[in-house]
């Protein structure tokens, strides 16, 4: 019971962190199916596309023992050599289509889970050998599934099989009295029509079975709310997290800082090192606002917004030091900035034409 409350309140889907644990520990939504629709394209590539030069090696290779039978040695190191030289003619024969197979089954893997090495997937553990865990994963809910699906796939294929060979059944009663020629056509004919009909319908089980064990592994992934509580906080407790995240902030707060930029009355200039953007408005502030500052590239920057965007850049190093080192992005200008600050914003008002010979006065707090 206590199972089934706690899978029922699993209503949440999974988080990234509990995907990434998953494929460490080796576990993805795969399908069988997809593993066996590789192998039988590479089968099927192998017969059509290489089964008449695979036919006519071997035919060349073994066509003297139907010949010449009388050369064939029947001494201990005759037979030897001759079982050797067979051995190795098949191997050279097979070499390539065998290499395809290797690649099928790799590329089925491959493309399911991407090339992850999962060392707790090979490491043995007891409960691989136990009787009692074998029968349990033998009668339990998936390997019914597993059989019931085999069934079904079972009867699908045959079904296409029967649909396909069927109608060649007048064909097939004429074989024996055929030519070798048109025997190996019809053959080789018969073969690419079944083999490609399978591969078909082994396409569709393989992507409803895909879908069906996404689902699956999906579902399984499912976490409770409290459990992506438990994870928000232990990941906010890692020093890679909270540097990412700090950085993250410090990334968002630049952007505002320099978006404020355009709508600022004056920057004030080290005139390289240092760059500060004021803000000031005579009938609704009370005092100037530093809405953006910064050192270095972020100075140069600053400045670069400011001529784009026809703001006043003013050179003043005493001022543009102080205000760096004390005064904070959003924050207002401290009452012993209010003279130099205040003669300056005068100036770029006067040349503005917004102060007509009247200096500008900073009302106090």
């Amino acid at each position: 019971m206590a199972d089934d409350r706690d899978d029922s309140q699993k209503t949440e889907e999974p988080t990234e962190k509990r995907l990434d644990e998953a494929h460490k520990r080796g576990d993805f939504a795969s399908s069988r199916e997809i593993g066996n629709w590789f192998m039988l394209l590479g089968g099927a590539a192998v017969l059509i596309l290489l089964g008449p030069v695979m036919g006519r090696d071997l035919g060349r290779m073994l066509i003297a023992f139907l010949e010449k039978p009388h050369l064939i040695p029947l001494d201990g190191d005759g037979l030897q050599q001759l079982g050797a030289a067979i051995a190795t003619g098949t191997g050279l024969v097979l070499v390539l289509p065998l290499s395809i197979m290797v690649v099928c089954a790799i590329a089925s893997g491959l493309v399911q889970k991407g090339f992850r090495l999962s060392p707790e997937k090979l490491m043995p553990k007891l409960e691989n050998i136990s009787l009692g865990g074998g029968a349990r994963r033998l009668f339990s809910h998936r390997s019914l599934m597993e059989f019931v699906k085999g069934l079904v796939k079972l009867a699908i294929v045959g079904a296409v099989v029967s649909a396909l060979m069927i109608p060649e059944f007048s064909s097939i009663e004429t074989m024996t009295a055929m030519p070798e020629q048109d025997l190996l056509h019809l053959i080789a004919r018969l073969t690419a029509r079944l083999m490609i009909g399978v591969l078909v319908i082994v396409t569709l089980i393989a992507l409803l079975d895909y879908l069906y064990q996404r689902v699956t592994f999906m579902r399984s992934m499912r976490m409770s709310r409290q459990e992506i509580r438990d994870e928000m906080k232990q990941t906010e407790g890692d020093p890679q997290v909270r540097a990412r995240l700090r950085q993250i902030r410090q990334e968002r707060a630049r952007k505002r800082m320099m978006a404020a930029v355009p709508q600022s009355t004056v920057v004030i200039t080290n005139p390289t090192h240092y760059a500060i953007a004021l803000k000031y408005d005579l009938e609704t502030m009370a005092a100037p606002v530093l809405v953006a500052k910064g050192a270095d590239n972020i100075a140069r920057r600053i400045r670069e917004i400011a001529e784009e965007n026809n703001v006043p850049i003013v050179e003043s190093k005493p001022l543009a030091q102080a205000l760096y080192a004390g005064v904070e992005s959003g924050q207002d200008i401290p009452s012993e900035h209010y003279k130099a600050v205040a003669e300056i914003i005068g100036y770029v008002f006067r040349l503005q034409g917004k102060l007509k010979g009247q200096p500008a006065r900073l009302r106090a707090n």
